[in-house]
């Protein structure tokens, strides 16, 4: 709604100039559309950044439509015939997603009351996930073209149970609707103290705010559910140095092909391989006081 107004104020420079007291409205409007968070302790990695969410968007709304999604996912797989059709797959899934669950609390004590799930979708694609609320998608694809170790399994469920404990998904929501209310709520100030429409430098800045913060942002999310991935499986008895094996079978099997870091989403395997590698050895004592899990 806020944006909108935004959005609206600054389409009507082309016919008037808004008033200070408008604009100043806007920004505080703003400036308060935001606020800071800690949604997970530092562990042992010592994860310990702030996070900014949208005051507008709650961590309950985004948990129930992630539910809503689950389910539409899970029931279009079922019609298909490819939900968890492969019993013994599914049991493995489920029995080390069971093992990571309970060190949860580690980051955060209100996960373990999540309605958590796990199930298994017959697809080729290499992909897995977790919502926000603790469901969890694995693709047959990623298990069976990788062959998959359990210890591999549980490094890539550790780092999708990460991004939902770290809530990912609602710090880029909330980017994306404070980075819209900054640009318009910035174009129509400096309209206003200027007396010049300048609602033209909108898409430059979106694309500037994309290349500079956006996608780093996100690089940034994939290392963080790394070490936290990471330091709940060795807490689980997974030997860490599977989360290196896994990226390295990823980047064997891309050929080692991924762009320019600083125009992907992702970091690049040489570099995630070698945080990976700093972080296995910083939670290996976990590792060997854990009790160890089967395979």
């Amino acid at each position: 709604m806020i944006l909108d107004t935004c959005r609206q104020a600054c389409s009507a420079l082309a016919t008037r100039r808004p008033s200070r007291r408008f604009g100043i409205l806007v920004l505080v409007l703003v400036l308060s559309a935001c606020t800071a968070a800690q949604t997970t302790r530092p562990g042992a990695i010592g994860l310990d950044r702030t996070q900014r969410f949208s005051t507008f968007l709650s961590e309950q709304e985004l948990e129930q439509g992630a539910a809503q999604a689950y389910r539409q996912v899970l029931t279009k797989a079922q019609g298909e015939g490819n939900l968890n059709s492969d019993a013994r797959m599914t049991q493995r899934v489920r029995a080390i997603a069971d093992r990571l669950k309970p060190h949860v609390a580690v980051f955060r004590e209100d996960a373990l009351n999540w309605n958590w799930e796990a199930n298994v979708i017959e697809s080729d694609q290499l992909n897995a996930w977790a919502m926000p609320g603790g469901k969890i998608a694995f693709y047959s694809g990623i298990i069976e073209q990788l062959q998959l170790t359990d210890a591999e399994i549980a490094a890539i469920m550790g780092h999708e149970i990460a991004h939902a404990l770290r809530e990912h998904s609602r710090e880029r929501a909330s980017e994306q609707q404070i980075s819209g209310l900054l640009l318009n709520g910035g174009v129509l100030l400096g309209s206003i103290l200027t007396g010049t429409d300048l609602s033209g430098l909108g898409q430059g800045v979106q694309l500037g705010l994309q290349v500079g913060i956006s996608l780093p942002n996100s690089r940034l999310h994939e290392t963080e559910a790394d070490r936290v991935g990471i330091e709940l499986m060795a807490r689980a008895g997974y030997d860490p140095r599977g989360a290196i094996r896994v990226w390295q079978k990823m980047a064997q099997k891309s050929g080692g092909k991924g762009g320019p870091q600083f125009m992907s989403t992702h970091p690049s395997p040489e570099s995630r391989i070698a945080d990976l590698t700093d972080y296995a050895r910083r939670v290996m004592p976990l590792y060997q006081q854990a009790d160890k899990a089967p395979g």
